[in-house]
């Protein structure tokens, strides 16, 4: 009887080692992980990435080094992910700009929700609209009435044709039925500079931007744009709260991996990501940056790609851009 009991003891310690070992999420990572972004350095989107891969390391005790691949409308990083082997140690930190992307390039070698494991959302940066303190209107609704009855008179500097900024705009102008003429700056920076000397009347942009600016009264604050109002300049209300039922809009960031990362490998990054969102120290860390700690999981996050993608396919589309 012994002997049948030590065979079966045997046995299921046997089992278990090999489902241990067949568990690929118990040693990774094993090596440093790459996690790659569009963005460059400098950016908010970069110094969130850092944040996040500053965090991982210490988590994992394997290094997580943060790799800018900037240039062609933020699609070479995502380009080299998803070729890259499936083994999770080639990481995208994706984000607002890969929503974007499909309805603006005709030939991209990948698509997200195809090709891409969306695993969590980190959180987000409102945008916020401001005009000129020499404008008459003085809220969103008097901004929308003026607009309509000079239509094409009004101007809105932002970068480039297809970018966050400018589709942002686009969508609003969209909703609200307004003329609004873009005006394309190679910054925001620039486009703020001229906002505040009075050269362009308007600007939708990352609220981070603008909160010294309005606070010091140089340029006036008519809305935020997403559904709910920002801590940060919480007497400032939402566009959606002022006559623009549904307008959402903000810059977010999420953790991505090419969909045949192993499912254990996937849940591992989704779990500890999500892990690291809700320390007080990261997110004051990102706070710090203007981001708001919102995360999604892997389930609601993927969903929210897809109402994000569909989004910015008919804002493209309204603004009359061609796929190029």
């Amino acid at each position: 009887m012994r002997h049948v009991t030590g065979i079966l003891l045997l046995s299921l310690s046997c089992s278990a080692g090999t489902v241990f070992a067949q568990d690929p999420a118990a040693s990774y990572p094993a090596k440093t992980v790459r996690l790659m972004l569009g963005p460059g350095p400098g950016s908010v989107a970069d110094g969130l990435t850092r944040v996040m891969a500053a965090a991982l390391t210490e988590v994992w005790g394997q290094q997580v080094v943060v790799d800018n691949r900037s240039g062609a409308g933020n699609t070479i990083a995502p380009a080299i992910v998803a070729k890259s082997a499936p083994d999770g140690y080639t990481l995208h930190r994706c984000g607002v700009g890969d929503s974007i992307s499909p309805a603006l390039y005709k030939n991209l070698s990948y698509a997200h929700l195809r090709d891409f494991a969306l695993l969590a959302r980190i959180g987000l940066t409102p945008n916020i609209l401001v005009v000129h303190p020499s404008l008459p209107p003085k809220n969103m609704k008097e901004f929308i009435a003026f607009a309509k009855a000079n239509p094409g008179k009004l101007d809105y500097g932002a970068t480039g044709a297809g970018s966050s900024p400018q589709l942002s705009f686009e969508l609003f102008k969209s909703m609200a039925g307004i003329d609004v003429i873009h005006i394309a700056y190679k910054s925001a920076a620039l486009a703020q500079q001229d906002l505040m000397a009075g050269r362009v009347t308007s600007q939708m942009t990352n609220l981070p931007n603008h909160i010294d600016t309005v606070r010091r009264g140089k340029v006036r604050a008519l809305g935020i744009t997403t559904m709910k109002r920002s801590a940060k300049l919480p007497e400032v209300p939402t566009i959606a709260e002022q006559g623009v039922p549904g307008f959402d809009v903000s810059s977010w960031y999420g953790m991505c991996a090419p969909i045949g990362v192993d499912k254990a490998i996937q849940k591992k990054i989704e779990v500890d990501s999500l892990k690291l969102l809700a320390s007080p120290q990261i997110k004051q860390r990102l706070d710090a940056l203007g981001i708001d700690v919102e995360p999604l999981d892997s389930t609601a996050f993927a969903e929210f790609f897809r109402v994000e993608t569909d989004k910015w396919a008919k804002a493209v589309r309204a603004a009359g851009i061609q796929p190029r």
